[in-house]
Order: structure tokens, then sequence, then C-alpha cells
């Protein structure tokens, strides 16, 4: 006795399998040109005349970092919520709107500045290994 599958089955089985190889080929993919644009572009120390070139090798050194600016403006999005919700809360429960507004966003700014501090040592040393000549 034979059994087949209903055609809505069948087409979403293919459809997974397809996923399933893109993939696997999307990681091998990935991983070659991964290495070769590391070993014969970020790796090569020659200078490179074009402004978008030279952009895209800072970048994939890590010579422009984006962290400090995406941490302001998560912090800015989180502090607006965090007092936008403690506003929310001053006609049930007024302790907790003062504490939620002060304590809140104290908490929040602790936690910014405490990784804002590891980015600007970062800075700081790489200003001076660029004047030593490193």
């Amino acid at each position: 006795m034979s059994y087949e599958l209903p055609f809505e089955v069948e087409q979403s089985v293919n459809h997974a399998a397809g996923i399933a190889i893109w993939t696997v080929a999307a990681i091998i993919i990935a991983i070659i040109g991964g290495i070769v644009t590391y070993f014969l572009f970020v790796k090569d120390n020659k200078k490179v005349s074009n402004k978008f070139l030279a952009w895209l090798k800072g970048f994939l050194k890590f010579k422009t970092m984006l962290i400090e600016d995406l941490l302001k403006i998560c912090y800015i999005v989180l502090a607006l919520f965090i007092t936008l919700v403690s506003f929310g809360m001053i006609a049930s429960n007024f302790f907790g709107f003062l504490l939620t507004l002060v304590l809140g966003n104290v908490f929040l700014r602790v936690c910014f500045e405490s990784l804002l501090i590891k980015i600007m040592i970062w800075k700081n040393t790489n200003e001076i290994n660029s004047k030593m000549g490193k």
C-alpha cells in the first residue's frame, strides 16, 4: 500500500529542503569569502586610494567603531521609555513612580557609562599607539 503526501505538505518539504541546501551553501561561501577578504584586503597593508575602499578597510579592521553611537541612541530611547513608563504609574503608585523615574534612570545611566568607559579606554589606547608610531 503506497501513501501519497498531500500537495501542500510535499511543497513544504521541498521548500524546507531548498532552504537547508542554500543555508549550507551560504555557510561555505561565507567562510571562503571571509578568509579571502581577510588575507587579500584587510591584512594587506597597502594604502587604498579610493575613499570608499579606505573607509571599508578601516571598518573591517575595526578602526571605525559604530558601537559608541549605537549605545548613545539606545540610552536615549531607554531613558525616554523608563521616564514614560514611570509617568504611567503616577496615578496608581506615586512611590513606585518616583523610584522608577529616579532609580531607573540612574541605574540605566550607570550601566551605559560603564560600557562607554570601555570604549573611551580603547580610543585613548588607540590614540597613544598611533602617536607612538605603532
